[in-house]
């Protein structure tokens, strides 16, 4: 069983997210993220989370579910509150706020 490596805060979940992906898709995905399984990220991306996992940073995953739908998940750097989303775009905007 792999170790959870980090706090998720206040898990927030879109309308959009929770239409389109199961309760499933959305538990797997939280536990890869908070075990340092960045999902499909490119290999700069892994390093950068590993590094931002390491020095207190904002964490990006992201993940297919069963259906075939990408979706998104961040950890903001004080690791009190977690997004999942489908669009990236509007997961950023949205943290800019906090």
């Amino acid at each position: 069983m792999a170790v959870q490596t980090f706090a998720l805060g206040n898990v927030v979940i879109t309308p959009n997210a929770l239409g389109q992906l199961t309760p499933v898709d959305i538990q797997l995905g939280l536990q890869r993220h908070q075990t340092g399984d960045w999902g499909n990220l490119g290999e700069e991306d892994w390093k950068e989370n590993d590094n931002a996992l390491r020095t207190g940073l904002r964490l990006l995953s992201s993940y297919r579910s069963s259906g075939g739908v990408t979706f998104w998940i961040i950890t903001e750097s004080n690791r009190e509150v977690t997004n999942v989303d489908l669009h990236i775009s509007s997961v950023m905007l949205s943290l800019q706020k906090c």
